[in-house]
């Protein structure tokens, strides 16, 4: 009478189980961050993009003239964002034309 004698097959896939099951649901929480972390970052970028054109618009609505710099936008209006994360680029064409704003998201370098 064998009462703790081990079956081997059986042992063994008593061990893969579970730990295939805590990878799979690590990879779901990986993946799930992710795709939070995305959202985030589009969510920013569209509020940035919202808060430069109100400032431009105001800028032009109170001076009779667009703003010639972001700097100027940054200094008189308050606009603040994370450089590290976005590239802004502001083109000037002149005080009665709307400037053109190019809004790029920075990767990480790794």
């Amino acid at each position: 009478m064998r009462r703790f004698g081990a079956n081997k097959s059986r042992g063994l896939l008593q061990y893969l189980a579970p730990l295939a099951m805590s990878a799979a649901v690590l990879v779901f929480f990986l993946i799930g961050i992710l795709s939070v972390y995305r959202s985030n970052t589009e969510r920013q970028k569209d509020a940035l993009e919202k808060a430069l054109m109100r400032n431009i618009t105001a800028c032009y609505a109170t001076e009779g003239r667009y703003p010639e710099s972001l700097a100027y936008l940054k200094e008189k209006y308050g606009l603040s964002y994370d450089e590290k994360t976005f590239f802004v680029d502001y083109i000037v064409r002149g005080s009665n034309l709307r400037p053109e704003v190019t809004i790029i998201e920075r990767k990480e370098a790794s």
